[in-house]
C-alpha cells in the first residue's frame, strides 16, 4: 500500500457548483492523458478553441468542427476541474514525484443538492464532487547492462537443462 501512496497524488473538489453531466464528459476526455496535455486542453476549452466531445449526454447537443460528432465548451466546469488538476500536480510535487504524470483516475459524482434561495421555488442547485488521481509514468531506460542480462538468460537456461540431464 505504501508503494501506491508514493507513486500517486490526489486532489478532490467537494460540492462544486458545476453540472454533473459536463463534469462527467470532461473527466472521460482527460482520463489517461498526461497532466500537461490535460491542462492545455482545458485552457483551450476556456478560450473556445477546442470542444469537449460529448459521448454520453448527447441529447440536443450540436456537432462541432474536428473529429467529433457532438460537443460543447463547458467553461465553468473546465475552470473548476483545471484548478483541481493544478492542485493534484502541486500535491505530486510536494511528494517528490517526477514530471511526467498521467491522470489515472478522474471521476465526477453527484453531491447533495440544496435548495436555491430566491423567489422561484422548488429548484435545487447543481453540485458535483470531482476526484483526480495522478500517477508517475515510469520510463524504461535501455542500458548496456540490461541488454547483457537479456542475452545471458537464454544461455543460463541451456546450462540448467544440460546440468539436469
Amino acid at each position: 500500500m505504501e508503494e501506491k501512496e508514493k507513486t500517486t497524488a490526489m486532489a478532490m473538489g467537494i460540492s462544486l457548483p458545476i453540472s454533473l453531466k459536463q463534469s462527467v464528459e470532461i473527466c472521460n476526455f482527460i482520463r489517461g492523458k498526461t497532466s500537461e496535455k490535460a491542462k492545455k486542453i482545458l485552457e483551450q476549452v476556456k478560450e473556445k478553441k477546442i470542444a469537449i466531445p460529448y459521448k454520453r449526454y448527447v441529447h440536443g447537443v450540436g456537432h462541432r468542427p474536428g473529429k467529433m460528432a457532438s460537443g460543447r465548451y463547458p467553461l465553468n466546469a473546465s475552470i473548476h476541474i483545471l484548478s483541481i488538476l493544478k492542485s493534484a500536480e502541486a500535491n505530486a510535487e510536494n511528494k517528490g514525484m517526477s514530471s511526467p504524470l498521467q491522470i489515472s483516475e478522474a471521476t465526477a459524482n453527484q453531491a447533495s443538492r440544496s435548495w436555491r434561495a430566491g423567489r422561484h421555488r422548488r429548484r435545487r442547485r447543481k453540485s458535483t464532487h470531482i476526484k483526480i488521481v495522478l500517477k508517475e509514468i515510469k520510463t524504461k531506460s535501455k542500458t548496456a547492462e540490461g541488454k547483457k542480462i537479456q542475452k545471458e538468460k537464454p544461455a543460463e537456461k541451456q546450462n540448467k537443462k544440460r546440468a539436469e540431464k
